[in-house]
């Protein structure tokens, strides 16, 4: 009969993430990372969505993929529609908020004294009947927090495995650093790197494990006596052997009984960067993660920046707030 058969290709909001996500990355394999899917399932929701509007939405003889003058029409649609949803998600969420009974928090431990009170009071300022609890520990157990919904909002230098059901909204970013015992170096930088002492983070941390593949990577291979665990451990022992070891601008102030003794100096080659970040379950928690990310930015750039350009003035600057793009 005419009329029935086969119903008619609808726009549809997970079809409309798709295309944002694939005009944003330029591939259809950059777009199923970004959304977590698959590359075919990017492809049939793209293939669905030009039938709905009737028109091709992408040249995808290009590389990158471009969008044609009709995908181009659906971008600014497509974009306001979501940005929409997005802050009628957001004030839901407010809703539920006021009645939320606990929130948990997972920090990594670098940061545990300088941010853990201000987040908390943060919170209880916002939520004063809720019970905030906040775990410390190292990033890796962050992230299992998060994962295990342990947590609610955790800070960690590393990220989920899969980050699509997660925001992260970023902090900071730090190099790595070398720091040897006061005087232990002379001459060549490198030279006196492969001759003084090696004091190493345990490989069964994450830092210690960056680190090994940095080391790996500027083919620098010093004699592994022993590994720790505590940043305040390592850098005790680069004082009792005159040593030296790679750590980071925060770890570092976590030990500042021992910096007296200790040299602060950018490493001698091409080195890494840790970022920072704060992250949330997507569309959870409306904009409470956004103003806590805010919060820690002011905090950083307010306490830890200065502090740390105090302590190793050449290096001053090294630490850089980061504000969401």
């Amino acid at each position: 009969m005419a009329g029935e058969g086969k119903p008619a290709a609808e726009l549809t909001l997970r079809g409309l993430r798709v295309f944002v996500a694939l005009e944003e990355a330029g591939s259809v394999i950059g777009a199923a990372s970004r959304i977590g899917g698959s590359p075919s399932g990017v492809s049939q929701h793209i293939t669905a969505l030009e039938a709905a509007v009737g028109a091709r939405l992408f040249d995808r003889k290009t590389k990158p993929v471009t969008l044609t003058p009709a995908g181009q029409v659906l971008r600014k649609h497509a974009h306001r529609l979501l940005a929409a949803l997005s802050e009628a998600q957001a004030d839901l969420a407010e809703i539920s908020l006021a009645s939320l009974p606990q929130l948990n928090l997972a920090i990594i431990d670098d940061l545990d004294a300088s941010l853990t009170p201000v987040l908390v009071s943060a919170l209880q300022a916002r939520m004063s009947r809720c019970f905030v609890h906040a775990f410390s520990g190292r990033s890796d157990q962050v992230i299992a927090r998060l994962l295990a919904r342990e947590a609610d909002i955790g800070v960690s230098a590393l990220l989920p495995p899969d980050t699509s059901g997660f925001r992260v909204l970023p902090i900071l970013q730090e190099p790595f650093v070398l720091v040897a015992g006061k005087g232990a170096i002379t001459g060549d930088c490198r030279t006196a790197l492969e001759r003084l002492p090696y004091v190493q983070y345990s490989e069964s941390l994450p830092i210690g494990q960056r680190i090994s593949r940095l080391l790996a990577r500027v083919r620098l291979h010093p004699e592994r006596r022993f590994a720790l665990e505590a940043t305040r451990s390592v850098l005790a022992m680069v004082v009792q052997t005159h040593g030296w070891t790679i750590t980071t601008p925060l770890n570092l102030m976590d030990a500042e009984r021992v910096l007296p003794r200790l040299e602060v100096l950018p490493l001698p080659f091409a080195g890494d960067v840790r970022r920072v970040n704060l992250i949330s379950r997507m569309e959870e928690l409306g904009r409470l993660p956004d103003a806590l990310a805010q919060d820690c930015r002011m905090l950083v750039r307010s306490h830890l920046v200065p502090r740390f350009d105090n302590i190793a003035p050449a290096l001053a600057g090294a630490i850089q707030v980061i504000s969401e793009s």
